[in-house]
C-alpha cells in the first residue's frame, strides 16, 4: 500500500509525549522525515528534558523511519523559528506543520494568576502563531503546505477552570481561519484538530466526586493514538480540499464542528433604545441563547 506521506518533511511541536509522540510515529510510519520538537518541560511548563523527543526518534529509527529531534520552546519566536530551520537544515524542505505543543495551569478565573494566564496563551497560541510564521514563507516560495493546529472543547464549548487554556485554543481557531483564507490562494491549507484522549495534560482533571472519577475512567479509553490518523490525512495530498475547518476526533468517532454564524435577528426601524432592548430584543432572541454547557454535557455517550 502506497504511504500517505512519502518523502515529505513534517515537523511536530510537543511530540515527545502524548498525541504528539503518536502522531509523529505515524506520520515516520507514513513514509514523512519528522522534526521531533519537545523541550521535554512538566505538564505546567516547568524544566526541560532531551530525553522525550530523543525517546521518539530512537523509536522511529528502529522501525525504519527517519527524524531527528528539536529542543526548542515555541513560546518565543526566535527559538520557535529555529524548529522550522532544523527542518530544512535537515531535510531541505518543509511540507507539514503540527502545532501541538501546549501546557496547563488550571485554575478557576478570579484566583488565576496574570502569570499563569499568560503562561497558557504564550505555548498555544502564540506558539502556533510562532511556528506557523516561520513556515510560512516556505509555503508561500514553495506553493504547497499544510498546518494542523491544535484546538479543544474548552474553548469552542466551555469548561470550568480553565480561561487561560479556552481562550488560547478559540484564539488558535481564528488563527487557523486566518491562515486558510490568506494562504489558500498558494496551495497551503490550515485546519484545526479537537482531541478528545488520555494524555498527561488530561490527567490533571480532578477527580474528587464519584461523577468525575467515572468521567476520567470513560477518558483513559481514549488512547492518544487514535489522534494521529486525522492529523496524517490532513497533512496529505488526499486533503488537498479540505481547508479552514474544524474537527474533533473522539476514539473512533470524526466530527465536523460548527462555526459561529448568526442564528437570529431582530430590527426596529426607529433603532434601538436600552429599554427597547430589553423590552423587545432580549425576549425575541432568549429563546436562541446557548446555555453555559461544558464539554461533558454536550458529548455525554461514552466513547466507541
Amino acid at each position: 500500500m502506497a504511504k500517505s506521506l512519502q518523502d515529505k518533511v513534517i515537523v511536530v511541536t510537543g511530540a515527545g509525549r502524548g498525541i504528539g509522540r503518536e502522531i509523529a510515529l505515524l506520520c515516520a510510519a507514513e513514509g514523512a522525515k519528522v522534526v521531533v520538537n519537545d523541550p521535554g518541560v512538566a505538564a505546567d511548563g516547568a524544566g526541560s528534558s532531551a530525553a522525550p523527543a530523543e525517546e521518539v526518534v530512537e523509536e522511529i529509527k528502529k522501525r525504519g523511519g527517519t527524524a531527528v529531534p528539536n529542543f526548542e520552546s515555541v513560546a518565543e519566536a526566535i527559538p520557535a523559528s529555529k524548529i522550522v530551520k532544523t527542518a530544512t537544515d535537515h531535510f531541505g524542505r518543509l511540507d507539514g506543520v503540527v502545532n501541538n505543543a501546549g501546557i496547563l495551569r488550571d485554575m478557576i478565573f478570579h484566583k488565576m494568576s496574570v502569570e499563569a494566564f499568560e503562561a497558557v496563551i504564550k505555548v498555544h497560541l502564540m506558539g502556533s502563531f510562532y511556528v506557523s510564521h516561520a513556515a510560512a514563507r516556505l509555503f508561500r516560495e514553495q506553493e504547497s503546505g499544510s498546518f494542523v493546529h491544535f484546538t479543544s472543547t474548552s474553548g469552542l464549548i466551555g469548561n470550568f477552570g480553565q480561561a487561560n487554556y479556552a481562550a488560547a485554543k478559540l484564539g488558535i481557531v481564528g488563527l487557523s481561519k486566518s491562515i486558510a483564507l490568506d494562504m489558500g490562494r498558494f496551495n497551503v491549507r490550515s485546519n484545526c484538530v479537537s482531541p478528545f484522549a488520555w494524555t498527561r495534560m488530561i490527567g490533571t482533571i480532578p477527580t474528587e466526586t464519584e461523577a468525575e472519577k467515572a468521567r476520567v475512567e470513560k477518558i483513559k479509553q481514549m488512547g492518544p493514538e487514535k489522534i494521529a490518523p486525522m492529523c496524517a490525512f490532513l497533512l496529505s495530498d488526499a486533503a488537498k480540499d479540505v481547508s479552514g475547518q474544524i474537527f474533533g476526533v473522539r476514539m473512533n468517532e470524526i466530527f465536523l464542528f460548527s462555526q459561529n454564524r448568526p442564528l437570529r435577528s431582530v430590527q426596529r426601524s426607529e433603532g434601538w433604545t436600552p429599554q427597547t432592548i430589553a423590552e423587545h430584543a432580549m425576549p425575541a432572541l432568549k429563546g436562541s441563547f446557548y446555555k453555559l454547557d461544558r464539554s461533558a454535557d454536550i458529548f455525554p455517550w461514552d466513547p466507541v
